[in-house]
């Protein structure tokens, strides 16, 4: 039998990745961010029931596990904490979810942070970013409920569970006879992905902000003041040609709070069947010492690289694919 052992892109495109690599590093050397190294292997892991970890048992005497990091951003903070300053990371992250022209489950990340920054200012350099390597226009920023007003007629942050469903079974997404169980988060997020992300950042990149509060993750919320208030989270995420690239917070310094929302996250992780995880308590300690104001944002750069040379298929920028690892 014959093993297709070549690599999965081109030797030019291999060559096209190096360069763009260099590019990206030499971006943030202008701007004196520091490079730093992350562990891959960690106790503590993301407890997002959106995000999935491979668990790597690492005695040969007795089951003990640490898993393959989803994102580097638990150790970035640490190290933000202890007094870095503005730090970047470029290198692997794993995720274990299904392969496709998207998907890889190991791939490249980019992520950095910005103390004493909030979020509308990580969104400006982010820009900056996309116009030096992509070349393109100046990025549009909307919010989400802007979004969903627009394509749904929906506010997404007061809407019923029921307008939700209504939304989907009017475009034929899902059949009223056998509603699939979502929260309201499941159903916003099945609307987000099939009636609205296909369609942002065509003509040049698009930034969504304000999200809903119950989807802050590790972002701060604040209020927003109407006749019927409610809450969002000040977090976005970037998009372009339909791709979502990168997702950005102001982040969280309360060690309290971010406490309570990783404790909630493995109550909807055993409600939904999923594998619980243990908390980076590491993580929470560098909190409860003193973390300062900031901001963060992670984007993925294999995704990028596919826009830039006008790939529809991830694997035609790795080296070796999933398939041939």
């Amino acid at each position: 039998m014959s093993i297709d052992w070549q690599p999965s892109a081109s030797l030019s495109r291999l060559k096209e990745r190096a360069d763009f690599l260099r590019d990206i590093r030499h971006f943030f050397a202008k701007r004196e961010i520091m490079e730093v190294d992350t562990p891959l292997l960690c106790f503590g892991v993301a407890t997002d029931p959106g995000l999935q970890a491979f668990a790597v048992n690492v005695s040969a005497q007795k089951p003990s596990f640490r898993y393959l990091q989803t994102s580097p951003e638990y150790a970035m903070k640490r190290l933000v904490a202890a007094g870095s300053g503005p730090i970047y990371y470029l290198g692997k992250a794993f995720r274990a979810e299904e392969v496709g022209r998207k998907h890889n489950p190991e791939f490249t990340m980019l992520e950095w942070y910005r103390p004493a920054w909030d979020h509308l200012a990580l969104i400006a350099e982010v820009d900056e970013l996309m116009q030096e390597l992509l070349g393109t226009l100046p990025a549009q920023v909307v919010t989400y409920a802007d979004l969903f007003l627009h394509y749904f007629n929906i506010q997404p942050h007061l809407a019923e569970l029921s307008q939700l469903q209504a939304a989907a079974i009017a475009k034929q997404w899902v059949a009223a006879t056998d509603l699939p169980e979502l929260d309201k988060d499941g159903w916003l997020d099945l609307l987000m992905s099939h009636g609205i992300e296909p369609y942002l950042g065509q003509e040049r990149p698009l930034v969504v902000t304000d999200y809903p509060a119950s989807q802050a993750s590790l972002a701060k919320t604040r209020m927003i003041e109407q006749t019927v208030p409610f809450q969002v989270a000040e977090r976005f995420e970037f998009y372009f040609k339909g791709i979502e690239l990168a997702n950005g917070y102001h982040e969280l310094c309360c060690a309290k709070e971010q406490a309570a929302r990783f404790e909630e996250d493995l109550t909807k992780r055993k409600a939904f069947g999923l594998a619980e995880l243990p908390i980076d308590h590491y993580l929470l300690a560098a909190l409860q010492e003193g973390f300062p104001p900031c901001a963060g944002v992670a984007l993925g750069v294999d995704r990028l690289l596919m826009l830039k040379v006008n790939e529809k298929d991830i694997a035609k920028v790795l080296p070796f694919a999933w398939a041939g690892a």
